[in-house]
């Protein structure tokens, strides 16, 4: 089942009189359960793809079917209502609200959907033990390491079960050491059946994905599988002993 259909994604931006060719006449599908990686350089335009796979930015042309919803031209209003049910975000900065608690952080996309509250408790307490936060839960941010922020933020991607988890540079602020954690629990969450795109400059975080879109000058440069994401993991094996 395709998850993402995007078909001929043109994007532009106008400063002042110039024009701004974004994306040029991008297509892309991804199935379900399909672990993508999206790379280039910067300029390159993968993060106006990003922008646009996760409904935070509308496209000057084309066609963007989610999960079955046409959302190509949807009001702003309606793309929100689109993201807090389709799209779980992982970013590089974390994003967590700083007077809240981890568990609070995560339970808040629960609220927003008005999910009743001893089921957003049940819901928010069961995906955070899945990431290993249980014992740090009631924590706020400034008492957690990077590593342990960013599990927070991916309880929080998961915690609507969404269509698809959406990371932007997510080890962008982390060690090598806890880089490979979080790519680890990404590992863990692929291979429970997620759908993950993952937006990166890094190599080696790429190779994790099975298969790696590479996008230049706002096109489409290659788009191949992945045959050996073993080679990550190899690597994570000899860092870890």
């Amino acid at each position: 089942m395709k998850i993402i259909e995007l078909k001929n994604i043109i994007k532009n931006y106008y400063v002042g009189t110039i024009v701004v060719r974004a994306l040029r006449d991008v297509s892309i599908d991804i199935e379900e359960n399909e672990y993508v990686a999206i790379m280039g350089p910067s300029g390159s335009g993968k993060s106006t793809l990003m922008n646009i796979i996760g409904c935070l930015d509308t496209l000057t042309d084309g066609k963007y079917v989610l999960n079955g919803t046409d959302v190509s031209f949807m009001t702003d209003n309606e793309l929100a209502t689109i993201r807090n049910k389709e799209i779980g975000f992982v970013f590089q900065t974390f994003n967590l609200l700083p007077r809240y608690t981890a568990f609070e952080n995560v339970m808040l996309p629960l609220v927003y959907a008005g999910m009743p509250k001893k089921k957003r408790l049940e819901r928010a307490e069961q995906v955070i033990d899945n990431v290993g936060l249980s014992d740090r839960s009631h924590h706020k941010p400034n008492e957690l390491s990077g590593g342990q922020r960013q599990r927070v933020a991916v309880a929080r991607a998961l915690v609507n079960n969404p269509s698809i988890i959406l990371a932007d540079e997510p080890t962008g602020n982390l060690d090598t050491k806890t880089s490979i954690e979080i790519m680890t629990l990404f590992e863990e969450i692929y291979n429970n059946g997620n759908t993950i795109v993952v937006v990166t400059h890094e190599e080696d975080i790429a190779l994790h994905a099975r298969r790696i879109i590479r996008l230049r000058d706002g096109k489409i440069e290659s788009d191949v599988i992945n045959e050996n994401p073993a080679m990550a993991n190899k690597t994570n094996a000899e860092v870890n002993s």
